[in-house]
Parts: structure tokens; C-alpha cells; sequence
């Protein structure tokens, strides 16, 4: 474990390494204001309200999360607060899907146009030169975008996937369960440290990245 985490210090301070970080920033304010808007879109300004619907990566920041992004490719932002009350549908557990979907749909959204720009660059520019590292640039943010993607839909709490499951679920089940969701955190950091869902991962997202003609 201690060689696994050395080993990923020092990629870091490779140039895909280092662009991960400016990857990141970009990536997270727009991943959670794309839930934010799909609450405001149902009637739900909860997020407005708290200052959630801002392009500012402070304003959706959480260390564990973006340092699990930095390292992995996988982790977290502060969940935007919405409140299901206020939605203006009559079934709310649809409109919890659909505030939970628009997340990893903005992922998706941002991976294919950045995988687009980087297949620009690298058939259409004859002398790379800087902006070889634009390329890379692009091409790191497409991966991972794939990766949050299919990482926020894993069904544990607190990522997208969870609110779905959730949502799902008859209500009996629903609160039984509920009672257990603040361990999720706990679970999710060890599963990723511990790179038990390395494999899992991998799998859903290289078809994903195959698509985009990252891999």
C-alpha cells in the first residue's frame, strides 16, 4: 500500500500529473452545478440560496475528495443541498434521479468534447510544440471525466448513485437503509484506498474511454 501510494506521489509531478490539478477544478464546479440547476429546474432553490450554483471550485471543495481525484481519478465534491419538497412534479423520487443523473450527464457531456478538442490537436497541428501539453491537457480531463462518471454512480453514499438506489427503493427498505448512510464515507475511502474497486471500475469505464478513442 505505503509503494502503491509513493508510486502515485510521484507521478504526479509528471506534466499529466500537475495538469490533473487545474483537470480537477474545472471539472468539479461544473459537475455540481449541474445538479444545482436540475433542482432550480424543478422548482428547488435550495442551492441558489446557499451559494451552490457558482462556478467557484471553493464553493463545492472537499480535501478528501479532490485529493482522491488528484491521486485516482475517482473522489467527491460537497453535495449540493436540495430539498425534494419543493420540487414542482408529483412523483419526487423521479425528480431525485433526475437531479442525481445530471451530474455524471455533465461528466459524459465534458469528456466528449474534450476527447473531440484533443483528437483536433493531434490530427490537425503539424508541429505540437506547447501545445502538446494543451492536448494532454484535454486528454486528461476526457479520462476523467469517464472515470467520475462511472464512479458517481456507484450506489453508496454519498455519490449520485446512491440517491438513485434510494430513490428506487420501496420506502421500507429505503429508511432501513438510511439509518447506515453515514458510514458510506468511511466505506467508499477504504474501498478506494484499499483499490478494491479498482477492478469493477476499470471495466464500466474502459468501454466508455474505448468510445472516446482515449484508449
Amino acid at each position: 500500500m505505503i509503494s502503491y501510494i509513493l508510486n502515485t506521489f510521484r507521478s504526479m509531478l509528471t506534466v499529466p500529473g500537475l495538469l490533473m490539478i487545474p483537470a480537477v477544478l474545472l471539472t468539479i464546479p461544473l459537475h455540481e452545478l449541474a445538479h444545482g440547476w436540475a433542482a432550480y429546474l424543478l422548482g428547488d432553490t435550495t442551492a441558489r440560496d446557499r451559494g451552490r450554483l457558482s462556478l467557484n471550485p471553493m464553493a463545492h471543495f472537499d480535501l478528501i475528495g479532490f485529493i482522491c481525484m488528484v491521486f485516482f481519478r475517482f473522489g467527491w465534491a460537497k453535495p449540493v443541498p436540495i430539498d425534494s419538497r419543493y420540487f414542482n412534479v408529483k412523483n419526487r423520487k423521479l425528480g431525485i434521479c433526475f437531479v442525481s443523473l445530471a451530474g455524471p450527464i455533465m461528466n459524459l457531456i465534458l469528456a466528449g468534447f474534450s476527447a473531440v478538442v484533443f483528437h483536433i490537436i493531434m490530427q490537425f497541428v503539424v508541429d505540437l510544440g506547447v501545445v502538446y501539453y494543451v492536448a494532454i491537457f484535454f486528454y486528461e480531463l476526457a479520462v476523467l471525466n469517464v472515470s467520475l462518471a462511472v464512479f458517481n454512480l456507484i450506489p453508496i453514499s454519498p455519490l449520485d448513485g446512491s440517491k438513485i438506489l434510494y430513490a428506487l427503493l420501496p420506502d421500507r427498505i429505503y429508511y432501513r437503509i438510511l439509518q447506515y448512510e453515514q458510514y458510506g464515507m468511511f466505506v467508499l475511502t477504504a474501498l478506494i484506498l484499499s483499490g478494491a474497486l479498482d477492478g469493477v471500475l476499470d471495466f464500466l469505464r474502459n468501454p466508455m474511454l474505448k468510445l472516446f478513442g482515449l484508449i
